[in-house]
C-alpha cells in the first residue's frame, strides 16, 4: 500500500514478553499505511483493534476486524492484514501457546476467526492492562485462564452442554484451599498454575471457584492482603522503598500504584499522617 502524497506514514510499535506462562508476546501497535504480506506466526494471534478496522485474508477468505470484534488467528495458517481507511489502525495483539489452545481447535479458528462477544474483548482488553505492570503477574495468570476459557467456550461449544466449568460441585470448600494457600504466602506469592496443580484444580475452575465463594478474585484478595500488611509497616516507620520489598510488591511504584486505588492516598503520603498523632 502506498502512503498518499503528503501525509505521513506511521508506525508506532511497542512490543515486549511478560512472565506469564502461556503468553509468548504482547504486540501493540499503531499503523496509518503500512500493509502485511502474507506470512504466519508459530502461535496464537489473539487481536483487538481499538481504532480503525483492518481487513485480513486467511485461508482465501477475507475477514474484517471493526470495533468489538476479537479476532483470533491460528497458528501456522497464512494472513496478512491491511487499514480500511485512510486513518489507520490502533491494535493489541498477545500472542499465545499451545498450553492455552491446543492444535485440535484450529479448524474452528480457521472457520470463524472473528468473534463478536463484548465480555471476551473486556477481559482481554483487562488482561492486556494486567500485563502492562510486571507485577501484575498472578492477576494476568487469572485473567489469562477466563479469556483461554471463553475462546474455547467459542471454539467448541459442545464443551458448554454439561455443568458450567465455572460452577463445578464442590467449589466453596476449593475456594477455601485456595485462600488458605494465599494467606500463607502473601509476600512470596503463588503463580496460578502452581496453586491449581496444589490445590487439584483446573486454573479457570480455581478462579472462577474464588470468585462465586468470596466475591472477590484471587489477585484482588492477594492484592488487599499486601496492601493491609503495608499499611502496618508505613505506620511502623518502615520507609516505602522496603515496605514494598518487605509485602511482595515488584517494586515503590507498584506498591503506590495499589495503594493509592486501595486506600485513596500514595503510602508516603499516608505515613505522614501518623507523624501528627
Amino acid at each position: 500500500m502506498r502512503v498518499p502524497q503528503g501525509r505521513k506514514e506511521i508506525r508506532d510499535v511497542t512490543a515486549w514478553r511478560p512472565r506469564v506462562p502461556g503468553v509468548v508476546e504482547v504486540f501493540h501497535a499503531h499503523y496509518t499505511a503500512y500493509a502485511y504480506p502474507m506470512h504466519v506466526h508459530d502461535a496464537w494471534t489473539l487481536l483487538i483493534v481499538d481504532d480503525g478496522a483492518v481487513r485480513y485474508d486467511l485461508d482465501r477468505h477475507e475477514h474484517g476486524t471493526p470495533y468489538g470484534t476479537v479476532s483470533l488467528l491460528p497458528p501456522h495458517v497464512p494472513h496478512n492484514g491491511s487499514p480500511v481507511t485512510e486513518a489507520g489502525f490502533r491494535k493489541r495483539v498477545l500472542y499465545l501457546d499451545s498450553t492455552v489452545l491446543d492444535a485440535g481447535l484450529v479448524g474452528a479458528a480457521v472457520d470463524g476467526p472473528d468473534l463478536r462477544d463484548p465480555l471476551l474483548r473486556r477481559r482481554v482488553g483487562q488482561l492486556h492492562a494486567a500485563l502492562a505492570h510486571p507485577g501484575d503477574a498472578f492477576e494476568a495468570e487469572s485473567r489469562l485462564a477466563l479469556v483461554g476459557e471463553r475462546l474455547r467456550g467459542h471454539l467448541r461449544p459442545r464443551d458448554h452442554g454439561g455443568a458450567s466449568p465455572g460452577t463445578p460441585s464442590g467449589g466453596r470448600p476449593l475456594a477455601g484451599r485456595l485462600r488458605e494457600l494465599l494467606d500463607e504466602r502473601v509476600t512470596q506469592g503463588v503463580t496460578l498454575q502452581e496453586a491449581a496443580a496444589l490445590v487439584h484444580a483446573h486454573p479457570a475452575h480455581l478462579v472462577r471457584a474464588f470468585g462465586a465463594a468470596f466475591g472477590i478474585a484471587p489477585h484482588q484478595y492477594l492484592t488487599s492482603r499486601r496492601v493491609d500488611r503495608a499499611r502496618r509497616l508505613l505506620l511502623d516507620g518502615v520507609p516505602p522503598g522496603e515496605v514494598a520489598a518487605a509485602t511482595g510488591f515488584y517494586d515503590q511504584a507498584h506498591l503506590t500504584r495499589h495503594f493509592k486505588r486501595l486506600v485513596g492516598v500514595p503510602p508516603g503520603r499516608y505515613a505522614r499522617t501518623a507523624a501528627v498523632r
